[in-house]
């Protein structure tokens, strides 16, 4: 008890000696605590700073929806391979055998282009080195200087087959370096069924692509302006960077400037592949893609299915859908 005594008695002398000490301690802490901003240490901080806050943001209007609202059956026709797209909303409006895979003839020269355009300026000059006569030709000279652009028109438009060698050829490693390229595009567009063994189209057991991937392909490419106006032109003189050597090229699709709304885009054509024509078209204020493989009349049979499609399709906005309406049909043998 003795120790308690005093242990109380020393700590009431520590109060009276620093009373005045304690309470300016006190006091400066309560000021703080109200009025803390002259330090920064101590700036408040609003609840919801540093949280992911709401923006103000205005989604578009999703395109409109295409309905076969007549219900008309696709007209019969000889290509084994059909899809016909709507690009906006990306609805396949019929699609026949779209995974089955074909051989793609010239329009292989789609994703020569692609690998093109991401590699070269369109001035770049280019030097003819291996002179292809075999298939379509712009008969380019060997040792002819040719800006890329030049070599590109020729490739799409007349689908000179020598036009898409040598821009493989001038690619850093050559043609097989330019092929493994189109394989990883092809890759990295996810087109799991095409593969590429040559930059032209010639026929090969590893050359091939589907309805479906073709589609998807045309689609992309249409996407860059570039390749949109080149495959849209009817017909086109180039030359060399000499003015030496003049090209007259005439685009292979018959209905570019015939049929109103076509658009482009690739043709394609060998014994083995049959007729191939893969179609966009623009019309009524819509955009449709339409691929057909191994046909025996390419331009008549597009030009039916176009009809088909502008005769008994609408566009009708989502809301106005009824759900679970069918807009496509699919076909296979």
């Amino acid at each position: 008890m003795e120790k308690i005594r005093i242990t109380v008695i020393r700590v009431n002398s520590f109060f009276k000696k620093h009373w005045g000490r304690i309470v300016q301690i006190f006091v400066l802490a309560m000021l703080l605590s109200l009025n803390p901003s002259p330090n920064k240490y101590f700036i408040p901080i609003k609840k919801t700073e540093g949280l992911l806050q709401a923006a103000d943001i205005t989604l578009p209007s999703p395109p409109p929806y295409p309905i076969n609202k007549t219900d008309a059956r696709v007209p019969s026709v000889s290509a084994q391979g059909i899809v016909i797209k709507d690009i906006p909303s990306g609805i396949v409006l019929y699609a026949k055998n779209e995974t089955i895979r074909f051989p793609p003839a010239s329009t292989t020269k789609i994703m020569t282009a692609l690998v093109s355009l991401s590699h070269y300026k369109l001035d770049d000059v280019l030097t003819v080195t291996t002179i292809i006569n075999s298939g379509s030709s712009m008969k380019l000279v060997s040792g002819e200087k040719i800006t890329a652009d030049a070599l590109l028109y020729g490739a799409l438009v007349h689908s000179a087959n020598d036009a898409a060698y040598t821009l493989a050829e001038n690619y850093p490693g050559g043609v097989t370096a330019f092929v493994v390229a189109m394989n990883q595009k092809a890759k990295d567009l996810y087109l799991t069924n095409t593969n590429f063994a040559n930059p032209i189209g010639f026929d090969d057991p590893n050359q091939y692509t589907t309805p479906l991937d073709l589609t998807k392909l045309a689609t992309i490419a249409l996407s860059n302006s570039t390749f949109a106006k080149i495959v849209g032109t009817r017909a086109i003189t180039v030359s060399d960077e000499s003015f030496t050597y003049f090209h007259d090229l005439k685009n292979v699709n018959e209905l570019l400037g015939k049929v109103a709304g076509v658009a482009g885009v690739k043709t394609g054509y060998t014994e083995f592949a049959g007729e191939i024509l893969v179609s966009e078209v623009r019309k009524n204020g819509q955009s449709i893609i339409i691929s057909i493989l191994k046909s025996n009349n390419r331009f008549g049979e597009t030009q039916q299915l176009i009809n088909w499609v502008f005769e008994n399709f609408s566009w009708l906005p989502l809301a106005e859908v009824t759900p679970g309406r069918v807009t496509s049909t699919t076909e296979n043998l």
